[in-house]
């Protein structure tokens, strides 16, 4: 009775098994026979020495196949399975070029540390972050090379926080994330002293793309990147609300007043920015101030007007009233999914050198010749008002209580340390000095210094820093 022959389903696992159960399909095949045979293992010699020939060399072949298959497997569990985790790992990018990495992998973790707490550590290799006559945009009013300063360490500064590293400013980065979209600076000159950093800060970095600036000597100027249908912005609106002191030319008023249930007139500008970075405070730096009830400015400076037309209150109560008119539009009109919001903390002055060189009985140069910094940890100047910072919080508070996040870009404590890096008797006079002035800086040259703005580059930059490092990690 002679055997049935074997089935060719499979039963081993696929891959390289698949070729050894094959082989074992054709060794096992039933032959036809040619004799009678005398004995089960008698197949064999029934095909005489070609056939046993042939039966040898088949084997020889499975048993090729098993150790190939054998080797093969083991190598693949060893070296092949190294050769694919190096071939799908990407090494991090070099710690000068982070910020360079896609999106979310450098200054998303801003939030992890206290970016305005810190000191400044003084570095002649990598900053500044541009050269001053680098940037097409430079602005008289920050270029102090131009006018005449010869001490450029000011430039070398670099703020590092104590427990973070500032991210180093992309410009490529910031653009990508700006493509078809439009941020704009909102508030006085310190605002725009911002926003020329900004503007210096991607012009540099992108000398090949094409870029123009428009707006000249109106509220809104706007630097616009063309190959990123991008804009960047700065609109003039030194006290956020309706004032006396709106004109971007004429707004030196003796007698400053404000419409602080008005807003409107200057929002409309800038509704459809998708990011906002607002400031206001110096201007509100004096003991009172006029709040207009009715009218027109100009009525209400007529004589005898003033007690119907508006009533007088300390600043501090007038900044309050024109932030929660400021608020209550970010409420009702801001499109909460789509625009980033930022409140740029008081920018210090530098006017009273004696908070700096207490008993030198010198009297007070402000920030005349200053070259350092203040290094002294805590320093805060009599300028700053922390009531005013404040009632920022409150309102930025209360918004967060009704979804609107604002981010307050807290530059303060960092930039009072800055005594030298203002534009000091460097700067543009927009307008000739009168003779008795020509007398005061003859007797005193410091008479005439401009403590207020800041030099670019500079401590600007450092804000910018900050502002960017929350935009892209967003």
């Amino acid at each position: 009775m002679t055997s049935p022959p074997r089935k060719g389903r499979s039963t081993v696992a696929s891959g390289g098994g698949g070729v050894l159960e094959e082989a074992w399909l054709v060794a096992e095949a039933p032959v036809k026979k040619s004799h009678a045979r005398t004995a089960e293992w008698g197949v064999s010699v029934s095909f005489g020495l070609r056939g046993h020939f042939n039966s040898f060399v088949l084997l020889l072949l499975v048993l090729f196949i098993v150790l190939a298959v054998s080797i093969t497997t083991a190598n693949d569990g060893n070296g092949a399975h190294e050769q694919r985790e190096a071939t799908t790992t990407v090494p991090p990018p070099p710690a000068d070029d982070r910020s360079t990495a896609a999106d979310g992998e450098q200054g998303d973790r801003v939030g992890e540390c206290d970016m305005s707490s810190g000191r400044w550590v003084y570095d002649d290799v990598a900053y500044p972050l541009y050269e001053e006559s680098a940037c097409k945009f430079m602005s008289d009013q920050s270029a102090c090379g131009r006018f005449g300063r010869t001490d450029l360490k000011y430039q070398h500064w670099k703020w590092q926080p104590h427990d973070c590293d500032l991210p180093r400013f992309d410009a490529a980065r910031l653009l990508r994330r700006l493509r078809n979209k439009r941020l704009a600076f909102v508030g006085d000159s310190l605002n725009r002293n911002q926003w020329i950093s900004m503007v210096c800060l991607i012009d540099t970095a992108t000398p090949t793309l094409h870029k123009s600036m428009a707006g000249g000597n109106t509220s809104l100027v706007s630097f616009k990147i063309h190959e990123y249908n991008a804009s960047v912005d700065f609109y003039w609106s030194p006290l956020l609300v309706e004032s006396n002191s709106d004109d971007p030319v004429h707004h030196r008023v003796a007698d400053r007043a404000v419409r602080a249930g008005s807003i409107a007139r200057h929002a409309w500008r800038w509704a459809d920015a998708d990011v906002l970075i607002f400031n206001s405070y110096l201007w509100w730096r004096r003991p009172n101030m006029k709040v207009l009830r009715r009218g027109s400015f100009e009525a209400a400076a007529a004589e005898g007007a003033h007690r119907a037309a508006y009533e007088v209150t300390n600043s501090l109560r007038a900044f309050e009233l024109s932030l929660r008119t400021w608020s209550e539009w970010l409420e009702l009109h801001v499109d909460r999914a789509r625009t980033q919001l930022f409140f740029t903390s008081m920018s210090p002055t530098h006017l009273h050198s004696d908070e700096w060189e207490a008993g030198s009985g010198g009297g007070n140069h402000q920030c005349y010749n200053e070259t350092e910094p203040i290094l002294a940890e805590g320093h805060r100047g009599r300028d700053t008002d922390p009531a005013f910072a404040r009632a920022v919080e409150a309102e930025v508070a209360r918004l967060a209580e009704r979804g609107v996040a604002v981010r307050v870009l807290n530059v303060t404590q960092l930039s009072e340390h800055r005594k030298d890096a203002h534009p000091s008797v460097h700067r543009r006079h927009w307008s000739p000095p009168t003779a008795a002035e020509m007398e005061a800086r003859a007797r005193d040259p410091s008479s005439g210094a401009d403590c207020i703005h800041w030099c670019l580059p500079g401590v600007p930059d450092v804000w910018n820093q900050m502002l960017y490092a929350h935009i892209v990690a967003s």
